[in-house]
């Protein structure tokens, strides 16, 4: 189809394919001045990928589907004139709380070994104790087994070690009962006296530990009441526990009662 001609007589070209010539600024529009204000630059730049920085939240704002940036009143209101410019294509707006993430990772790091130095620290403690009972069980059941040892040889060690063990009194007492012992009776468990008050009144003392009948009947330890007077180990607990009761402890672990020539006198 021929081309129109234009008011001064000459052919206006036909409009072929390919893009469009460029836009140029409306004639109401002011001239840009030397170079660009920077409010401006901002924006543009903003505009250019869909979002406006304001001084609390950042909007997110759609662009132009040719490309371009809308500037007008930019100058005056910038974020107004974008809006303005984007009216038909604005749908949402979102607001975005930025949350920065904080660096912790030198205190994590550090918690992370303290608290790996207490898990050593506390493992390094509980295996120290966790030895040492070991080490006090094994000690316990040395002495049970010496102690049994004993026992089992019978004499007069055997009867004080199964004596104590009954009355669940400490084995280091026995060096001290054995000096009784030894006071009263010389270590014959059938001793009897015949020469003191006891045996003028009919009631001689007997045994080991040198104790009346009715003394022995009164202090004998109770899984032993079935034995006599002269069994060593029931005599033996009857002394003590008569002792403990009438002079307290600290008479059996003294080895006896002294004078203060400290002579032993008895019990």
């Amino acid at each position: 189809m021929a081309g129109h001609r234009s008011p001064r007589g000459a052919r206006t070209p036909p409009r072929t394919a390919g893009p469009k010539p460029a836009r140029h600024n409306a004639a109401h529009r002011p001239p840009p001045s030397v170079g660009p204000a920077f409010g401006t630059t901002a924006l543009a730049t903003a505009a250019a990928v869909g979002a406006v920085a304001t001084g609390t939240f950042t909007a997110l704002i759609p662009t132009p589907g040719d490309g371009t940036i809308t500037t007008a009143a930019a100058d005056e209101n910038p974020f107004q004139a974008v809006l303005a410019a984007n009216s038909d294509a604005l749908k949402t707006a979102t607001v975005n709380t930025a949350v920065l993430p904080v660096d912790y990772a030198d205190d994590i790091e550090e918690q992370g070994g303290d608290d790996q130095l207490a898990l050593l620290d506390k493992a390094s403690t509980l295996a120290a104790q966790l030895a040492e009972l070991h080490a006090k069980q094994a000690r316990e059941q040395a002495e049970r087994d010496r102690i049994d040892t004993v026992i089992e040889h019978g004499g007069l060690d055997g009867w004080i070690a199964e004596a104590l063990r009954i009355m669940d009194l400490p084995q280091s007492l026995s060096p001290k009962l054995e000096r009784i012992i030894m006071k009263e009776s010389g270590g014959n468990p059938r001793a009897i006296n015949n020469w003191d008050s006891n045996a003028r009144r009919g009631t001689p003392s007997q045994g080991l530990m040198q104790t009346i009948p009715s003394t022995f009947r009164a202090y004998v330890h109770p899984d032993l009441a079935d034995r006599p007077i002269t069994d060593p180990v029931a005599n033996i607990t009857a002394g003590v526990r008569y002792m403990i009761a009438n002079y307290g402890l600290d008479t059996l672990e003294a080895g006896g009662r002294t004078n203060s020539a400290g002579n032993y006198v008895g019990y």
